[in-house]
């Protein structure tokens, strides 16, 4: 993804400055951290404001891609956060799994529930996550478990959107300021299909492989034995290459599909109701 270097505005500076005093305010904090460009903002500004005093979680589920993982456990470890890694059990829960339009809830109440487990051993009253006031106009069933469980969402309470924190994060020097809108590798499914470990792994071989091709910003949805790929129009000249297409091809083949196909509408990182 390219974007221009963005600048940190007064007022956006400001809202970071009630985030510290928020945050401040809390004592401690267990902060939902996936390496997504919210959540690892929120857990930097969270470790600014508490030190050790903010533990920072990251879910390990076959649902976050391995590069994903990777990033999110190497920024924590060099930032120096005070950071642990959780198990969670979606991918083993049936109506996780049957993948209706409820699978978000299903997903984020597994993972609010183990942070509110581990903060109660803790001796943390507040679990956080990185929801901001972009997300309002998109369904988003995750909401839900974090409102039935009291999970709280400060970038929401002080207002900071989406390019704000992309400023503030390069500001910070934090490598997520220019990342992609991220989702979960289950999203690739349609809903209504239901999610195998399988489908999760090939789709995520097959993403790993356009991004070491140089694709940016895509997604490979899974059609059983058909992938359908979506990218930036940006990348359209480069697929249009015989080469390159040849290696998509041989790539995805190689994570398990036996179709691939190229979505002429483009790249659409959407929620459930685009």
């Amino acid at each position: 993804m390219t974007l221009s270097t963005p600048a940190v505005t007064p007022t956006a500076a400001a809202k970071e400055s009630r985030l510290i005093a928020l945050l401040r305010s809390y004592g401690s904090a267990i902060v939902a951290y996936s390496g997504g460009v919210d959540s690892t903002y929120l857990a930097d500004v969270a470790h600014t404001a508490l030190g050790a005093q903010a533990l920072i979680a990251t879910a390990q589920s076959p649902s976050l891609a391995a590069d994903e993982f990777d990033f999110a456990t190497t920024l924590a470890r060099e930032r120096g956060w005070n950071f642990r890694l959780v198990r969670t059990g979606e991918a083993d829960n049936p109506r996780y799994l049957r993948n209706d339009a409820d699978r978000c809830y299903y997903c984020k109440t597994e993972l609010f529930t183990v942070l509110g487990d581990l903060a109660r051993q803790e001796g943390i009253v507040h679990v956080l996550h990185g929801a901001i006031p972009d997300d309002a106009g998109d369904i988003r069933p995750g909401q839900r478990a974090a409102d039935e469980l009291a999970v709280s969402a400060p970038l929401v309470d002080v207002g900071l959107t989406k390019d704000e924190i992309r400023a503030l994060s390069q500001a910070r020097n934090l490598p997520s300021w220019d990342k992609p809108q991220g989702a979960c590798l289950a999203s690739r499914v349609p809903t209504g299909t239901a999610i195998t470990h399988e489908a999760l792994g090939q789709i995520d071989r097959a993403e790993a492989a356009l991004r070491a091709l140089g694709f940016a910003g895509h997604r490979v949805r899974h059609h059983g034995d058909l992938a359908r790929i979506e990218l930036q129009l940006a990348d359209w000249t480069k697929i249009s290459d015989h080469a390159t297409r040849d290696k998509v091809v041989a790539a995805l083949r190689e994570s398990g599909f036996r179709h691939i196909t190229l979505d002429l509408a483009g790249y659409r990182p959407a929620g459930l109701n685009k």
